[in-house]
């Protein structure tokens, strides 16, 4: 589970690095918020593209194997962000973020399953939500990261409201994301030859195997609404916590509302973050008393007030209202997850792969991007509130299973 908790905070760090990436990269290519969030887009199309490849390779060659895959592929995409930089070249540097979420979702097809299934199933959500605080950890530590090595290091960092760089700027600034990826491409190679010599717990074949043709006559996943409804909560709670993530710099930087520059704004989304993190380890307790599927009908309740609170209000009261969404936030993703391959039995892999490619939810970021463009960014954040609305009908209703098999779990 140590280690486990290491991947988590390492592409949830990777991952965010993106939050303080993209109003560097709109000030480094002149962009609109449509364009900056389709940058973003790509990255989560990643996931549609390789969640079911990904799942298929576990089957071929375990999860060990295919988590070191992952963190190989990682790396290989940070390293090509050097070449992006140094051109500098925006095609390029959307397919160095297309690998390096290619490798991301690897990785989620692999251990979130496997951290579902390597105990107790009645503290399957707990136990996720737990090893998620790390993954939280990680994006509580990376907008600092990007904030000192990215921003803190170019003149996007430092920009005024209403300013914008010329040409000789922008060039020095593209070379500013050089440094930081290296140092990830490098923890990445490390940590995929530490898990490559590490005797992980091997699961039950019983439990894990992909069902057979035979068992798929029988038994379709279709038949589980936990999974069914599941699939579109993880899809549209992602383009609520993206879109919150990466308008977050923007949104705080407004004269009307936190009147910083982006380096400034990036420390508040490091507490953004930390709330995230927090809120993983509260859930994680919680869910040992109180049922997985009340502690997210709770949060749903919550995100929806706060970010309704973000879009009418001004100043530090709209502020402090969308950092506070991360506590809400915090436990939605691993909830749904665990409760989403609930009863799956021997197809848990095809569905954890079906509920990893939703995460291309995080691609629609995109509409709030036009959104913010046609009618503000602070009004763009309703959609936000909407997205809260399904994931609490999934909490009452739609997380019940169905046709569910019965309770297995890992052993070592």
């Amino acid at each position: 589970m140590s280690l486990l908790a290491s991947l988590f905070f390492t592409w949830g760090f990777i991952t965010v690095i993106n939050n303080t990436l993209l109003p560097h990269l709109r000030s480094v290519f002149d962009l609109n918020y449509t364009q900056t969030t389709l940058i973003e887009s790509v990255w989560f199309i990643a996931y549609f593209v390789a969640s079911i490849p990904a799942a298929r390779l576990i089957e071929r060659i375990g999860y060990k194997k295919s988590m070191v895959v992952g963190l190989a592929i990682m790396a290989g995409g940070s390293l090509m962000m050097i070449p992006a930089a140094r051109l500098p070249s925006y095609p390029v540097t959307l397919a160095a973020l297309f690998v390096i979420a290619c490798g991301i979702a690897l990785l989620q097809v692999a251990a979130n399953p496997y951290v579902a299934v390597v105990g107790s199933p009645q503290t399957a959500s707990a136990r996720l939500n737990l090893v998620q605080a790390f993954n939280s950890l990680g994006t509580t530590f990376a907008p600092l990261f990007g904030g000192y090595l990215i921003l803190g290091r170019s003149s996007s960092g430092t920009l005024e409201a209403g300013q914008v760089l010329t040409q000789a700027e922008r060039l020095a600034d593209a070379q500013a994301v050089q440094l930081p990826y290296l140092i990830v491409a490098g923890v990445l190679i490390v940590l995929a030859v530490i898990i490559a010599r590490f005797p992980l717990p091997e699961m039950k074949s019983s439990s894990t195997s992909r069902a057979t043709k035979e068992q798929r006559g029988k038994h379709s996943l279709w038949r589980h609404r936990n999974l069914v409804f599941g699939i579109p909560a993880i899809f549209i709670y992602l383009i609520a916590e993206i879109g919150v993530a990466n308008l977050f710099i923007n949104f705080v930087s407004q004269p009307e509302i936190g009147n910083v520059n982006h380096q400034t704004a990036s420390t508040y989304l490091f507490i953004l973050w930390g709330g995230m993190m927090i809120g993983r380890f509260v859930g994680a307790a919680l869910m040992r008393t109180v049922s997985a599927e009340t502690v997210l009908a709770g949060a749903s309740i919550g995100a929806a007030i706060v970010m309704l609170i973000a879009t009418f209000t001004t100043g530090h009261v709209a502020m402090w209202a969308l950092i506070s969404v991360g506590l809400f936030h915090s436990v939605m993703f691993p909830t749904i997850f665990t409760l989403g391959i609930k009863g799956l039995g021997p197809m848990t892999e095809e569905g954890a792969g079906l509920l990893i490619m939703a995460i291309a939810g995080g691609a629609l970021v995109v509409v709030q991007g036009w959104l913010a463009d046609i009618y503000g960014l602070q009004m763009s954040f309703l959609l936000t509130a909407l997205c809260e609305m399904y994931v609490l009908f999934y909490a009452l209703w739609g997380s019940k299973p169905t046709n569910a098999f019965p309770d297995e779990t890992a052993t070592p």
